[in-house]
Parts: C-alpha cells; structure tokens; sequence
C-alpha cells in the first residue's frame, strides 16, 4: 500500500506510527498506524479512490476536537488535512474556508472583515469541515444560519456541491453524517457588521465560556447531544454525577455536560464515565443520553 502512497504524497508527509494523543482535544489514544498529511484534493480523491479500492480502513480528521481514540490506537490510515487545505479567503460578504481551517480561525477573519454572524464560533474548538458535519453549534447560533455551500467528495473522489437545504442540517447533523461524503471547502454568508460590535460580541461569548466550561482542562467540550425537552448537564448534575470520576476522567465540576481529562485519564477511564453517565440517567429519568464523541479504533 505504502509503495503506492509514496506516489501521491511526498515522504515527510506519511508518519508512521504517531500517537493519536498529540492530535485530539481530549490529550488520550494510542498509535495510529499512519497518519497522512494531505494538502490539496487531487491527493485526497487519488487516497480515497484507493484505498476504498483495498478495502483499508480510514478516518477523516479534523482538529480533533470531537474524537475519543482508545488505547490501542487505530488500525488504520488518518488523513489530515494540511497546509493549503487550510486556507480562508473573503470576498465581500462571502468567507470561503477550507475543510481543515479552525472554526475559531474563521471568526477571526470575519471579525477583521466586519462581517457578523459568526462570533458563536469563536470558541468552538473544531475545524470547519467538522463544524458542518455536525451543524456545530453554541449560544444560540448554528452552521446552518450561515453556510451557503458545501464542497464535497465522494467514496470515488468525485466532487460536487451542496447548497444549505441539501445539506440536510439538523441538531447536531446534517446529511454528511449519514453519507460517505468528506467536507472539502465551505462557503459561508454573512452580513456586513462594526467590527467594535463583533469583537466584543466574541468577548463576551468567551467570558461566558470560561465562567461556565472547565476549559482548563482537556477535554471535547459538551460530550452529549441535548436530549429533547432536557438540557444533558441539569440530567448529570440530578443523577448526583457531579464530579463522579474513574481514574483520570471525571465529570466536571463546572458543567456536569463536560467529562474532562484531569491528566492522566486513559481513553478507557473516559468511556467508562460516558456509559456510566448514560446508565445512570436513563436508570433515574428514562432519558437515553447520546454521545456528540465519536468513538475510533481499539480500545
């Protein structure tokens, strides 16, 4: 396989071996077997093509932000995307980002254009092509407010565009969780705003964060999806969860809808405290609690 990859993507950027821990949020999972950096789509529909063609396992990653890795790491190819597939462009009111930009990068640069309706994203820790994947979210604002359009690929690296009602959004989705499609390059809409009025906007957006989040700690923000009718963190704190902690995870003091890394949680320890979580509160209200983590690889 690797013959073959040495093709498409230069040496240095094919590394072996890399433990899953340095590239996700929540600082837990073991050795993948390769991680691939990838900078431009030729290279990503070549990879893709093949090793669907080879029937090897891949995992499409993003900043990490939203990923439990267990232990054993993933037996597997990462692709990441790197360098240009980073890149955000604005023109008027019209922000273009590709999939591999920060959330939090892209209201930076709305903020210097003075173009509001992104200051929501400021503080979400994800990339933006995970952003759309699952209609990210905070305070009130979504993706769906603001993208235009998707670019996507398909399983045989065909590309084609998603206008906002293709993509399907809802409360933590959208049709890309469903389909075998991966997120290229977003296209948002915004409106022309004072950049003063943004600013403090993002300001008081992350005062409220880190009043009420355990940011200091690792972690990968709201672990649960919002129950209909029920706010996730009020159902914890009831079940008397509060703190509740197995090795190095534990639910977080400051918002019981955060299950932090205190510093030495294995990603065992973690998934341990969500499946507690989820028996105790559907044990106490009948609520079943679904995790927004997606759990990879061998734990």
């Amino acid at each position: 396989m690797y013959d073959y990859v040495k093709t498409v993507i230069p040496e240095e950027r094919i590394l072996f071996r890399r433990q899953m821990k340095d590239y996700t949020t929540f600082r837990v999972g073991g050795e993948a077997d390769c991680i691939i950096l990838v900078q431009r789509e030729e290279e990503l529909a070549k990879l893709v093509s093949y090793l669907n063609q080879i029937e090897e396992a891949y995992f499409i990653l993003g900043n990490g932000s939203n990923l439990l890795v267990g232990d054993k790491g993933y037996r597997g190819v990462i692709l990441k995307f790197d360098g240009p597939m980073e890149q955000i462009t604005v023109d008027g009111t019209q922000i273009t980002a590709k999939a591999g930009a920060l959330l939090a990068q892209v209201a930076v640069a709305a903020r210097e254009h003075s173009l509001t309706g992104l200051e929501f994203a400021a503080g979400i820790p994800g990339s933006i092509g995970g952003g759309v994947v699952m209609n990210a979210g905070a305070y009130e604002g979504e993706m769906k407010q603001v993208v235009e359009a998707v670019r996507v690929m398909d399983r045989e690296g065909q590309i084609t565009t998603l206008d906002n009602d293709t993509m399907e959004f809802g409360y933590r989705t959208s049709i890309i969780k469903n389909r075998a499609f991966i997120v290229l390059e977003v296209t948002l809409r915004l409106k022309e705003g004072d950049r003063g009025q943004i600013g403090a906007k993002m300001e008081e957006l992350a005062a409220l964060r880190r009043s009420r989040q355990p940011l200091e700690y690792p972690s990968a923000g709201s672990t649960f999806k919002r129950p209909d009718g029920y706010y996730a963190g009020k159902l914890i704190m009831d079940a008397g969860m509060r703190g509740y902690r197995i090795g190095g995870a534990q639910v977080a003091d400051k918002h019981c809808g955060f299950i932090i890394n205190t510093g030495k949680a294995t990603a065992a320890d973690i998934r341990e405290v969500i499946e507690e979580v989820q028996e105790r509160v559907k044990e106490r209200f009948h609520v079943s609690l679904e995790p927004e983590v997606v759990f990879l690889g061998d734990f």
